[in-house]
C-alpha cells in the first residue's frame, strides 16, 4: 500500500469539503485576558482578541490561581513523578478532590487528566461493576461520553436529543431487572441548550436507573458556588456521577467525577484509563483547587453574572441585525452559517481584518449544514470590543451575502 498517497488522499478530502482545520498560533498576555498576540505563519504578529476560548471567566489568568501555582511549583518541582497508584498521589491532588467533593456536595470525587478521560473511563468501566448494564445516552452526548459507552462492550440506546418521551419507550422495553443507567449533559455546548435534567431524574428514580450528567460547560458559571445547572436548579442530589472539567471556567486542566464513595472506589480500582495514567502535575492541581475554591464565593458569582450579562448584550446586539443566532438562554453564543467554506472565511477575515478570533465549527462536531461560529463572551470583553464583534460581523455577512433569517431556539 502507499501510504503517502492514502494520507494526501484523507486530507485532500477535508479540504475539498472545506473543513480542514488550522491551528491559530497565539500567545496569550498574562494580565491582559481575553488580548493575545496572533504569530502568523509569514513570522510577523498581530494583537488580536480571542473570542472562542473556554477559560469563560478568565480565571487562567488570576492572581489566585498563578499564586497556587507558583507555590506548588516552588514546593514540589515540575511534574508528579508517576500514576495516582505508584507516587503520583500528592497532598495537592487530595485537596483537589476535597474541594471538588464539597463543591458537588458528595462524599467523593477523583481527578483525571481531563474531562475526555474521566468521560470515556468511567463510562468504559461501569459495564464491569454492573454486569449487564444498559447505557441510555442523549443523541448530542460529547465524543467523550460516545466513546466511553461504544467501548463498554454492553448494551446502548440512544434517545433522541432531550426527548423524554423516546427515553421512556425506551426505558420500557428493555427487562425491568436489568441494571440501568442514563448519560446525559447539562449543556450542550454547540446549541447552547440545556438538558431537560429534573424529567430525567424523574424518570431514572421511576426505573431504578442511575443518572450520571456531564456539566463540563456549566461548572464555574452556574449555581450559587459554580457547581453548574444542576446546583442552580436545586437537582444536584438527585444526580449519581457529575462529570466536570477544571479546563473551561476553572482555566486550568483536567477533568473529575464526584459520586458516592463506594462509586468512586470502584472506579478508581476499576478504570484502566485512570490506573494507567501519569497524575497532573502538582502545581497544575493547586491551580484547579484555588480556582474552584475562588469561584465558590462571592467574587465568583459576580464573575459570573458580569458573564451572563455580556453574552445577552452580544446575543441581543446580533439579533438586532437579523443573524441566525442560536439561543437557548445559556452563555454560549452560536452564529449558525450552515456552509463549511464559508464558515471559515469569515473566521479568516475577522482575524485577519478585524483582529478577531473565533474559531469555525465544522463536522463532525457539528452536523453537516449547521457549521457555525461559536462566541463565547468573558466578563472582561469590554462594551468597545462587542461594539468590534457586532460591527465586524454585520460587514462580513453582508461582504459573503448570507442570510439574515434568525433560527428558532
Amino acid at each position: 500500500m502507499n501510504f503517502d498517497a492514502a494520507l494526501d488522499a484523507a486530507l485532500q478530502h477535508l479540504h475539498d469539503e472545506g473543513r480542514y482545520r488550522t491551528f491559530i498560533d497565539i500567545e496569550r498576555r498574562k494580565g491582559h485576558f481575553p488580548q493575545a498576540v496572533w504569530r502568523r505563519p509569514d513570522g510577523t504578529e498581530k494583537d488580536i482578541t480571542v473570542w472562542c476560548g473556554n477559560d469563560y471567566l478568565g480565571m487562567g489568568q488570576h492572581p489566585a490561581v498563578l499564586a497556587a501555582m507558583h507555590e506548588a511549583l516552588d514546593a514540589t518541582g515540575a511534574g508528579s513523578g508517576g500514576t495516582r497508584n505508584i507516587s503520583g498521589t500528592t497532598v495537592y491532588h487530595k485537596r483537589l478532590e476535597a474541594e471538588i467533593a464539597d463543591l458537588h456536595a458528595k462524599e467523593a470525587a477523583l481527578v483525571f487528566t481531563s474531562a475526555y478521560i474521566a468521560n470515556d473511563a468511567t463510562l468504559s468501566t461501569l459495564p464491569k461493576l454492573f454486569p449487564g448494564l444498559i447505557i441510555y445516552s442523549d443523541a448530542l452526548n460529547h465524543a467523550s461520553m460516545i466513546e466511553g459507552v461504544r467501548r463498554n462492550g454492553g448494551a446502548k440506546r440512544i434517545f433522541r436529543h432531550n426527548d423524554v418521551a423516546h427515553l421512556r419507550e425506551l426505558l420500557e422495553a428493555d427487562d425491568p431487572a436489568a441494571p440501568k443507567l442514563i448519560a446525559f449533559e447539562s449543556i450542550y455546548s454547540m446549541d447552547g441548550d440545556f438538558g431537560v435534567i429534573e424529567e430525567i431524574c424523574d424518570l431514572a428514580d421511576e426505573f431504578g436507573a442511575l443518572s450520571y450528567i456531564d456539566e463540563v460547560h456549566a461548572v464555574g458559571m452556574y449555581g450559587p458556588r459554580g457547581a453548574g445547572v444542576t446546583e442552580r436548579d436545586g437537582l444536584m442530589h438527585r444526580i449519581d456521577i457529575i462529570n466536570g472539567t477544571m479546563a473551561k471556567a476553572y482555566g486550568v486542566m483536567g477533568g473529575y467525577i464526584a459520586a458516592s464513595a463506594k462509586m468512586v472506589d470502584a472506579i478508581r480500582s476499576y478504570a484502566p484509563g485512570f490506573i494507567f495514567t501519569t497524575s497532573l502535575p502538582p502545581a497544575v492541581a493547586a491551580g484547579c483547587a484555588a480556582s474552584i475554591g475562588f469561584l465558590k464565593t462571592t467574587e465568583g458569582q459576580k464573575l459570573r453574572d458580569m458573564q451572563q450579562t455580556h453574552a445577552r448584550i452580544l446575543k441581543m446586539r446580533l439579533k438586532g441585525l437579523g443573524l441566525p443566532i442560536i439561543d437557548h438562554g445559556s452563555h454560549i453564543v452560536p452564529v449558525h452559517v450552515g456552509d463549511p467554506v464559508h464558515c471559515k472565511l469569515i473566521s479568516d477575515m475577522l482575524l485577519e481584518r478585524y483582529g478577531i478570533y473565533v474559531q469555525p465549527i465544522n463536522f463532525p462536531t457539528v452536523p453537516r449544514g449547521t457549521e457555525r461560529l461559536r462566541f463565547t463572551p468573558s466578563p472582561v470583553h469590554d462594551p468597545k470590543e462587542i461594539d468590534k464583534v457586532v460591527h465586524a460581523m454585520d460587514a462580513l455577512w453582508s461582504h459573503c451575502a448570507l442570510n439574515r433569517a434568525e433560527l428558532s431556539a
